[in-house]
């Protein structure tokens, strides 16, 4: 074998497994997610590219605050990114412009509109309830019910591009004001 076609022969393997390797890593553990809504408002502009970690809630539960990437039950076929704010068992409120859980109200400082009242909602057991934080304009739990866990892709953990919007989300629980 020529030295050319070892060469050639050793690039064409070196580009199948630099593919393989994004795959696997696009697939099981971190996917970019442009946000396409204006849902998330002011922690979120349409636009903006978050990176979407894919590892932690297949060890541990969402947490309260955590920006989350899911399948909505409304629209299988698309991708929402909302706010966790209910946990399972969880049951959630909203009296003049203030979520309530468990009759405890949640300081939540990244809010960027106002809401209507809701009814009381039981979080089942294998489920989250999420919002946008944008409330005004946001299709969410409030509409379509509390999602499942199974249904979350991922959670988001980075704004990217535009390079000025760049931040982490760092999770915000609003249980300590």
């Amino acid at each position: 074998m020529s030295d050319f076609n070892k060469e050639l022969r050793s690039w064409i393997i070196l580009i199948l497994i630099a593919f393989l390797i994004s795959f696997l890593l696009r697939t099981y553990v971190i996917q970019p997610f442009r946000v396409q809504m204006t849902s998330m408002v002011a922690t979120l502009e349409p636009g903006d590219l978050v990176l979407v970690e894919k590892v932690t809630y297949r060890f541990s539960k969402p947490h309260r605050g955590d920006v989350v990437v899911f399948i909505p039950p409304n629209s299988p076929n698309d991708r929402y990114i909302k706010r966790v704010i209910g946990l399972p068992g969880e049951t959630i409120s909203i009296k003049n412009g203030t979520v309530y859980i468990d009759h405890k109200p949640l300081h939540e400082p990244y809010l960027n509109s106002p809401m209507r009242d809701m009814e009381p909602v039981k979080v089942p057991s294998d489920s989250v309830f999420v919002m946008g934080d944008n409330r005004s304009v946001s299709l969410d739990s409030r509409y379509f019910g509390p999602i499942k866990i199974s249904s979350i892709i991922g959670r988001a953990i980075l704004v990217y591009w535009p390079i000025n919007h760049f931040q982490f989300l760092l999770a915000y629980s609003g249980e300590h004001p």
